[in-house]
């Protein structure tokens, strides 16, 4: 398949896939014929890469997956995940935290007493 191809089944733009290629995260292959042909396996890293970063890996520390991905230090690939999940842990709960506060606020307005809207009483702890 062609780049506009790949892009499309990976869910990025073309621009994005070759913003990969230069940081080394999908490999750029050979022309033939005047045009560059990716193969399944570029699809394949190119939404790793994706999956990668919604689970909040950083473009290096995908690079790292990468090519511990061919070797087989499962330790270091171990603690990047462990970090990852303690990182997301800590998002889950300063988001929980935003919704509290959030709800509070929609309560107390509901309720209608007092006066005016106890915006900023909503987010004390």
């Amino acid at each position: 398949m062609m780049i506009g191809a790949l892009a499309r089944a990976g869910g990025v733009g073309v621009e994005t896939v070759r913003y990969y290629q230069r940081r080394g995260l999908i490999g750029e292959p050979e022309k033939s014929g005047g045009v560059r042909r990716y193969d399944a396996e570029a699809v394949r890293r190119l939404r790793f890469i994706r999956a990668a970063q919604t689970a909040g890996f950083t473009l290096a520390q995908i690079a790292e997956l990468i090519e511990l991905d061919a070797g087989q230090d499962r330790e270091r690939a171990r603690a990047l995940a462990v970090a990852r999940i303690a990182a997301i842990d800590e998002e889950i709960a300063r988001l929980t935290g935003a919704r509290d506060a959030l709800a509070r606020l929609a309560s107390t307005c509901a309720a209608g007493t007092g006066a005016g809207c106890p915006i900023l009483e909503a987010f004390e702890p």
